[in-house]
């Protein structure tokens, strides 16, 4: 039977017993709310209000490795054993499943555990009902990043799955935005700015198409930018008449000078730009790396264009012969890769979703009972914590402990797959060798939040002329804008702007001008999505709107219909940052390769172990995770 624990609910929003001098707990004390956050609703895509890393996801997880605190282990097996045991039900955690049953059989045994109650990990789906309208957007990882790129094995689990991202082709409208007229816009609030204005960006993103601008109308564009009239002018001669800011260095000399140098340091004291011009640039790349150009290179600024580094004759770089920029970023499903996801579940579990091929993947809901039923060869079972997996005194098996709903439960596997993140690690496999916990504490997932924002029509945006605005020194969210036009299985993008629709907000915490390394930024801005209450993200949104589109008519009282903020304190992989990190630091060399290393019974597949944030990072971690134990582990 499971050790019943008598704990009293905590609530560890808006920083109670979460900060750094939070009283330890014993495990009698502390509240596994294990189904908190679906209490009432058995269909999770549908709450709003603060999800991501929700209540009862996270506070046994920090009570081991915050607090030290060790679950008593049961005794006895509370059910029978499994062939596998995956630890997070995530993309990762999912493909190894669906690697390891591939293998194995379709009667193979296995058991996926996850400490949220939702699956698919940052792949998170969310839904609104607005006016009698169905709502669908995505809370978390986003696209199929350049697909083309994909190893043999990240590609064929796709077409496995009946997913042929070549459709996305007819359902990804890329004329949509330019039909009607909207580009990209900058909002520059009151706070920082001393008026509130949205102006046309001076540079519209690549995947947006990157029109191009005559120098008369980028001229009229920066002049009507709040900032000083120096550096209105200043931005306008780097963007108009480009020059080479490092003479007489020779090609490699630039290189290796822009690599050892933050773009923020060649802006300000190369270039010799105005503080203003630095400003306005800092958090673009917010989104990419989690980071602001004060923690990156200027040769990662001049990757991207970045104004004052297009003069430097440097030509294409090495790494750009391998790059698949030509590829359009448009490889979306209405939920982002939380369709991805589905598709996995629905392999493992068909009686969860109907269906068969990827347009099935949009409409149909999951049946969310119908994971973890005892008839199932593949269980999923949410809302349980893993506490601890070690290997049986013989070593044949792996024993994995979880609380799930105040309860201590033991579970045995034949293998086990770690799919949770890196950092969790050490906390909860103890047999790990010092140098592999060495390795795996010198990388830091990135915090980011993904806002999803019902509205009940976008007018404002088609009066202004825009479809994504970004935000220079942000109160809060750092860009936001209209959802990815996409129309499939039934499901159709918004066309009349009076009709309802999703915006999606981004919001990275940094820490910037103090010095810190993105390690030390990331580890502080976690901390703080931790402390803070829905209220203060809803404050900041609602705020942010009002001011960028009020002059459109927006009205965020009378407009606003929803509001899902999906917290992601453990959110982005950490991928090495040449500025910090050695610059041989990448996807095939790193400390992640070691702490990725295989323990018997034990393997880890997670994006964290491939350094690496996308999806066919996380599935290559998988098949390389199940193959270790199939191959390497008898029986």
């Amino acid at each position: 039977m499971a050790e019943r624990l008598r704990i009293t609910r905590r609530d560890f929003l808006g920083g109670l017993a979460v900060g750094v001098g939070a009283t330890a707990l014993s495990p009698l004390e502390l509240w596994a709310q294990s189904s908190g956050s679906v209490a009432g609703n058995s269909y999770p895509p549908l709450l709003s209000g603060l999800r991501g890393s929700h209540a009862g996801s996270f506070e046994v997880a920090h009570a081991v490795s915050w607090q030290g605190v060790r679950y008593p282990v049961p005794q006895e097996q509370t059910e029978a054993s499994y062939d596998l045991v995956v630890v997070g039900g995530g993309i990762s955690g999912l493909a190894a499943a669906w690697f390891y049953r591939q293998q194995a059989g379709p009667e193979a045994r296995i058991l996926i555990l996850d400490n949220h109650d939702d699956f698919g990990g940052h792949a998170k789906r969310n839904e609104f009902e607005v006016g009698g309208q169905r709502l669908i957007g995505y809370g978390g990882s986003q696209s199929i990043d350049t697909p083309s790129s994909y190893s043999p094995v990240a590609a064929g689990l796709l077409r496995d799955l009946g997913i042929h991202t070549e459709r996305f082709y007819d359902y990804f409208d890329q004329e949509y935005f330019a039909r009607r007229e909207l580009g990209t816009g900058l909002y520059f609030s009151a706070s920082r700015y001393g008026t509130a204005a949205t102006r046309p960006h001076f540079k519209p993103p690549r995947w947006q198409g990157g029109k191009s601008i005559d120098d008369t109308e980028l001229g009229a564009i920066i002049g009507s930018y709040p900032l000083p009239e120096a550096a209105r002018a200043t931005l306008i001669e780097l963007l108009t008449a480009p020059r080479d800011h490092l003479p007489g260095l020779s090609r490699e000399e630039k290189i290796a000078f822009l690599r050892s140098t933050s773009y923020r340091d060649f802006l300000l004291q190369t270039v010799r730009a105005p503080e203003p011009v630095y400003l306005l640039l800092r958090d673009s790349m917010r989104g990419l790396w989690g980071v602001g150009y004060d923690a990156l290179s200027a040769l990662e600024g001049y990757r991207y264009g970045a104004p004052g580094t297009e003069g430097l004759g440097i030509g294409a770089l090495q790494e750009d012969k391998a790059d698949h920029q030509s590829e359009p970023y448009i490889f979306h499903f209405p939920d982002g890769n939380a369709g991805v996801a589905r598709a996995l579940v629905r392999q493992l579990i068909p009686a969860a979703l109907p269906g068969s091929g990827m347009e099935d993947l949009v409409l149909p809901k999951v049946d969310y009972a119908a994971l973890d039923r005892r008839d199932n060869s593949t269980r999923l079972r949410l809302n349980s914590t893993a506490v601890e997996a070690r290997h049986s005194s013989d070593g044949k098996f792996v024993d994995v402990t979880y609380v799930t709903g105040g309860e201590v439960h033991r579970v045995r596997g034949k293998h086990t797959v770690m799919a949770c993140y890196n950092n969790i690690l050490p906390h909860i496999v103890p047999e790990l060798p010092a140098e592999q916990v060495e390795a795996l504490g010198y990388a830091s997932k990135v915090p980011l939040v993904y806002i999803s924002i019902a509205v009940r029509n976008w007018r404002a945006f088609a009066e202004l002329g825009f479809s994504h605005i970004s935000v220079p020194q942000p109160e809060l969210m750092h860009s936001f804008g209209l959802d990815f036009p996409v129309s499939m299985g039934g499901y159709q993008v918004v066309r009349d702007p009076d009709q309802p629709t999703i915006l999606h907000g981004s919001y990275v915490p940094t820490v910037p001008e103090q010095g810190f390394s993105p390690i030390e930024q990331h580890i502080r801005g976690r901390r703080a999505l931790y402390e803070m209450s829905f209220e203060q993200f809803e404050k900041p949104v609602v705020s942010q709107l009002q001011g960028a589109l009020g002059a459109g008519g927006f009205d965020a009282a009378r407009d606003i219909a929803g509001i899902t903020v999906n917290r992601w304190p453990h959110g982005y992989a950490y991928e090495y940052n040449e500025l910090f990190d050695p610059v041989a630091y990448g996807p095939g060399h790193g400390p992640h390769l070691l702490g990725a290393r295989q323990l018997g019974r034990i393997s880890i597949a997670n994006s964290d172990a491939s350094a690496y944030a996308y999806v066919n990072g996380a599935i290559d971690a998988a098949w390389r995770a199940v193959q270790e134990q199939t191959g390497s582990v008898a029986g």
